[in-house]
């Protein structure tokens, strides 16, 4: 809970206004604890869905000093962009909620970590889907050992991502692009925050098996803990299969869509212009992600093994497994996974509770992430070391 003498609003301003900032709208206008004072955005045609916001619209990160007791901003602009923005808020007094992944590479997300403690503010990095309901509700059953001990997490994730709208740096490995860095950050989190943060090795394949959309599609990732669990993280984003097959036509926004009704994005026959892609992009940005839904968000399966029994995601909640039998529980679905973001910085920003996606959780997932990929590319095994 917050400080009562700490009630006011927190002003928060939101830097690059795509399908992510988007998505945040609605959870900022239902908490009554956060006022949307300002948006930074540089594209004249984001511009204006922007300005129906009824909020000042700038072009430049550093206009944002025009607003006073400013507490914070949301960096959701394109990846390479990250570390900058997120260097010059905080020596601005700012602090800062981040996209995932966090930026390009660890080296970059480590002089945004150094930038925070130096000049006294938080980073959080979320979205990121370790902040749904289900996957916080098994933590905390691991947390409590009502399971017994972790063993083992796998999970699993088939899409088309790899067809969607594209801009071209989130193609490009060198920039943060490809499946194992923008999707793989979901993955890497959610095996985090299940199993226990110390990753001890990772063995990895990554695969581009397509010349004409050059990226990381897919990845198969392999992780060793220190406590001695192990986790798996598949991904396919090469449109063939969908994972809602076997979340029960569960979406990753918590929306019952049956085969029929999903708008699958096949390999194309042509390839789009970068000026079509880039216009079709921001169109879908406008209803990508929704801000609440019926059901529990599902990013593919997630699968816990503890020594006592098993737990997987339903629609409504988690299925948790025994030798007493099975069980339901029935989670709350009245918070979004963004509403969830929210409500943890805003006990950071108020100094009123810690928040565990912190900048250098996010720097150790993309370490891992960074790892993936190096392993594929040798063929061995990669040891983090500290």
């Amino acid at each position: 809970m917050a400080h009562p003498e700490s009630q006011h609003p927190l002003q928060i301003a939101i830097v690059g206004f795509g399908a992510a900032a988007q998505a945040f709208v609605p959870a900022l206008q239902n908490n009554a604890q956060f006022s949307l004072v300002a948006i930074v955005e540089n594209n004249a045609q984001v511009q204006s869905n922007a300005k129906a916001l009824g909020v000042p619209v700038f072009s430049q990160l550093e206009d944002l000093k025009q607003i006073a007791h400013l507490d914070g901003v949301y960096i959701a602009t394109h990846t390479p962009c990250h570390a900058e923005q997120c260097i010059q808020a905080l020596a601005n007094g700012w602090h800062v909620l981040v996209e995932k992944p966090m930026s390009s590479n660890a080296a970059e997300a480590l002089r945004m970590v150094s930038a925070a403690q130096q000049f006294g503010k938080s980073i959080t990095v979320g979205h990121s889907h370790s902040f749904d309901a289900p996957i916080q509700a098994m933590r905390h059953i691991i947390q409590s050992g009502e399971l017994g001990a972790v063993q083992m997490v796998n999970t699993w994730c088939f899409t088309d991502w790899v067809y969607r709208p594209r801009r071209a740096e989130e193609l490009d490995p060198a920039l943060g692009g490809g499946v194992t860095f923008r999707q793989g950050a979901h993955q890497i989190d959610i095996l985090r925050a299940l199993c226990g943060p110390k990753v001890q090795t990772v063995k990895a394949k990554v695969f581009n098996t397509d010349p004409k959309r050059n990226t990381p599609g897919a990845h198969a990732i392999y992780l060793d803990f220190e406590n001695g669990a192990a986790a798996t993280a598949i991904y396919n984003g090469y449109a063939g299969l969908s994972s809602m097959d076997w979340t029960q036509n569960v979406s990753e926004w918590g929306f019952l869509q049956t085969a029929e009704q999903r708008p699958w994005k096949r390999r194309p026959l042509q390839q789009s212009t970068p000026e079509q892609e880039l216009a079709s992009k921001q169109e879908r940005a406008k209803t990508a992600i929704p801000g609440s839904a019926p059901l529990q968000p599902h990013f593919g399966l997630t699968v816990v093994s503890c020594t006592l029994g098993d737990m997987r995601q339903t629609p409504a909640g988690i299925l948790i497994a025994t030798a007493d039998g099975e069980r339901e529980l029935k989670l709350p679905n009245h918070q979004s996974p963004r509403e969830l973001v929210l409500e943890e910085i805003e006990n950071v920003w108020r100094g009123s509770g810690p928040g565990w996606h912190d900048g250098q959780w996010g720097y150790e997932n993309l370490r891992i992430c960074e790892a993936a990929i190096a392993s594929a590319q040798s063929g061995r095994e990669q040891v983090m070391t500290a």
